[in-house]
């Protein structure tokens, strides 16, 4: 290798980890991601610790979930991430009004949290790894890397299991805590775990992905494979 040649590949592998860097901001929504995750629990917490009222705490939570869409289609904006936490909120008030325990309220993200964990290492095992099929057509490249990119699919598989073991690390923490902690207890411990195992999880996803294989745009092959066969019908005699 050349110092000419140096330089070149060092901009072709800054323009891959930029690019995976804003693919993954994009598939699990960035900073105000975060936020839109942690606020709602925060607050039902927050409000419950204050003054042990369900209700109030619950219809809180729920409250700033709703408004936290109406922000993001007021912007115009992305709203899968506002939206999957009102379901999350919806459903965690619902139970909890079910059943008069607080600590329902938690219980259906935690179920949700250790089901995504086995979904993450069983598709692993199965050669089929769910991180690369949510970042798949993030990166343009759909399931090309389960067939024509084996280099992909591998930090695919590494970066699956690593989700699919923090969760179930975390997952480990809060279930005995629902059933010896008390709801101001779990909820604190809930809301101190809810960015840190996420951070480290993208952070080895980044990792993994930007020492593989580039992505294989299959919109690009497929819209010059159209121009080519438009260039073909016009041309006399072919």
């Amino acid at each position: 290798m050349t110092s000419l040649d140096k330089p070149t590949e060092d901009t072709v592998a800054d323009d891959a980890r930029t690019v995976t860097e804003a693919a993954l901001f994009e598939a699990f929504g960035g900073v105000r991601g975060m936020v839109e995750t942690v606020l709602p629990g925060l607050l039902f917490v927050t409000i419950f610790t204050i003054n042990k009222d369900l209700h109030w705490s619950a219809i809180a939570a729920l409250a700033v979930s709703v408004v936290l869409v109406v922000v993001r289609l007021a912007m115009k904006d992305t709203v899968k991430h506002a939206f999957s936490g009102v379901f999350g909120v919806a459903f965690g008030v619902v139970f909890a009004m079910m059943t008069g325990n607080a600590k329902d309220f938690y219980l259906p993200g935690m179920l949700y949290t250790l089901g995504l964990a086995l979904a993450y290492i069983i598709t692993a095992l199965a050669g089929v790894p769910l991180i690369g099929l949510i970042l798949g057509p993030v990166f343009k490249e759909n399931l090309s890397w389960r067939t024509r990119n084996p280099g992909r699919k591998k930090a695919y598989t590494k970066a699956s299991w690593a989700w699919g073991l923090i969760l179930l690390a975390k997952c480990a923490v809060l279930f005995p805590l629902y059933w010896w902690a008390d709801t101001t207890q779990l909820g604190w411990v809930l809301v101190a775990l809810k960015i840190p195992p996420f951070l480290l999880a993208v952070w080895l996803t980044w990792v993994f992905l930007a020492k593989a294989p580039a992505p294989i745009d299959v919109f690009a092959e497929m819209e010059a494979a159209e121009k080519a066969e438009r260039e073909a019908a016009v041309r006399p005699g072919e």
